[in-house]
């Protein structure tokens, strides 16, 4: 789970640096800014909760045993 949550938690870090950079640069066009980041940032958390789907899967309704 722990692998799982990496990659979402360093897309998340980079889409937010990237969206305060954008709001710093230009902040007239913070709202379109903020509305694609948590569009993309629900996209990437989608990885870590399937991630958490798959442990649980295995953890409980292993297939393997």
């Amino acid at each position: 789970m722990g692998l799982g949550a990496l990659g979402p938690g360093i897309g998340q870090g980079n889409a937010v640096k990237g969206a305060v950079e954008g709001i710093a640069r230009n902040p007239g066009a913070s709202g379109k800014i903020m509305t694609t980041m948590l569009v993309g940032l629900a996209m990437i958390e989608s990885l870590a909760i399937y991630a958490l789907v798959i442990a649980l899967i295995l953890l409980f309704a292993n297939p393997f045993m």
